[in-house]
């Protein structure tokens, strides 16, 4: 489970706080693996775009699509 895997890396860590930035990369990080649609849309309202520059650019940071 994606979420258990951030959690426990979240745990290694050891700090008794984590800043949200940090969660939300990790977030934006297990998704473009598995989802990039999910990826996407999670990003577009995480970082807030401004422009379609800024789309496309999230968007060009995907790994390639894996068929199967």
């Amino acid at each position: 489970d994606t979420v258990a895997l951030i959690e426990q890396r979240l745990y290694q860590l050891g700090n008794r706080e984590v800043s949200s930035q940090m969660v939300g990369e990790m977030a934006m990080e297990a998704l473009a693996k598995i989802d990039q649609v999910a990826y996407v849309r999670f990003a577009s309202v995480y970082k807030s775009f401004n422009d379609v520059s800024e789309f496309t650019q999230a968007i060009a940071t995907l790994p390639p699509n894996k068929r199967g």
